[in-house]
């Protein structure tokens, strides 16, 4: 029997690239070959990719960016990838192709459309990005990473969770030590996009604690370059032990050990918060599209592993207020931990795989 093939379709940024990542590691151990099409942008974030994965690079383009001339030319990019990966799909007749959203998964999602491959997207946030909405009621299973997920009148999702990093994997439901009268960390991470209101708010409303826990915290902060002086020389003025980073690699590390985390409520790191299970202030961020990020938080808040504050009542007060709820409340902060901890998907890139294979059996019979 010949080797089955899957094409995987993702745009060019770490939250479509890494899910599609963790499933072709999957694949490949499963045997199966594995295609990844992208555009020339999306090449760019294939260096953690297995070497076995073949990157097919296709023409595609959005209507989202450029002037008149750059739109105008875009239905023919668009349509020049489309005829190149209907081209390539005749010839290796995939058994599966998975979409993860982005612009450059459109070709492959419309040659698989028109050549009625068996074919399913993965949607990580709890709104459908653009390209995942428009094939959502044209793919054969619809897989979610965040729920609820909003979806499309008629169209039903499953919820598998989002893939986390091999860091993450072996910290699942690490051991929480709860807040008390002994050495505690906070970890603040802000993503890449509009972390300035953390970095302008949160030092000020962590030294609004009272001087006994200051004394035995530690501060791990990620700040955005522009913000790391100034942060940092706030928490040295006000006598808090603070790590100040654009980024820290052991995030992982820093998380499991971490009382408290406050975090924007992106999907990956929503994901990380789950699966090793530690409470949470989350702040979505207010221009992330289709407010993306107060989707992704719901689900967590509603099952009591966090709390949501929104942009709109991000005051020095207001957090300084949420930080001592969780701090002076052991039990509270641990049954947050645990409830964290049963919202997530550890296994979502088993999920992912079983959908995959079932998928393809359906399309062999």
């Amino acid at each position: 029997m010949s080797q089955p093939l899957l094409v995987m379709a993702a745009g060019g940024t770490g939250g479509h690239m890494f899910p599609a990542q963790a499933l072709a590691e999957a694949m490949l151990r499963r045997g199966w070959r594995v295609k990844l099409s992208t555009d020339a942008r999306g090449a760019r974030y294939t260096g953690g990719f297995p070497h076995t994965v073949e990157i097919d690079q296709i023409s595609s383009a959005t209507f989202a960016r450029g002037g008149l001339l750059a739109k105008g030319v875009v239905p023919f990019r668009i349509a020049g990838g489309v005829a190149s990966a209907v081209a390539g799909m005749v010839r290796d007749k995939p058994d599966v192709v998975v979409g993860f959203g982005g612009y450059p998964s459109i070709p492959a999602l419309s040659a698989a459309t028109l050549l009625k491959r068996p074919r399913m997207i993965h949607e990580q946030n709890g709104v459908l990005g653009r390209v995942n909405q428009i094939f959502s009621k044209r793919v054969d299973v619809v897989a979610c990473g965040t729920w609820p997920t909003q979806l499309p009148e008629g169209v039903e999702g499953t919820h598998v969770g989002n893939p986390v990093r091999a860091a993450v994997a072996d910290r699942a439901a690490a051991a929480y030590i709860m807040p008390g009268d002994y050495p505690m960390s906070i970890l603040v991470i802000g993503g890449s996009q509009g972390a300035r209101i953390l970095s302008d708010v949160v030092p000020p409303a962590i030294s609004h604690l009272p001087m006994d826990v200051l004394r035995s915290l530690r501060v791990s902060h990620q700040a955005r370059e522009e913000d790391i002086e100034r942060v940092a020389t706030y928490y040295a003025e006000h006598g808090i032990d603070a790590d100040v980073q654009t980024f820290f690699n052991d995030i992982p590390r820093r998380m499991s050990e971490a009382q408290l985390v406050i975090s924007r409520a992106g999907a990956s790191s929503l994901a990380d918060l789950t699966v090793i299970g530690r409470p949470s202030i989350l702040i979505p961020y207010a221009a992330a599209a289709a407010d993306h990020q107060t989707a992704n938080a719901r689900g967590l808040v509603d099952a009591g592993g966090a709390i949501m504050l929104p942009e709109s009542r991000m005051t020095v007060e207001d957090l300084a207020d949420q930080i001592k709820l969780v701090l002076s409340e052991p039990q509270g902060a641990s049954q947050m931990a645990r409830a964290a901890l049963q919202f997530g998907r550890p296994d979502a890139t088993e999920r992912l795989v079983s959908m995959v294979e079932e998928l393809a059996e359906k399309g062999r019979s």
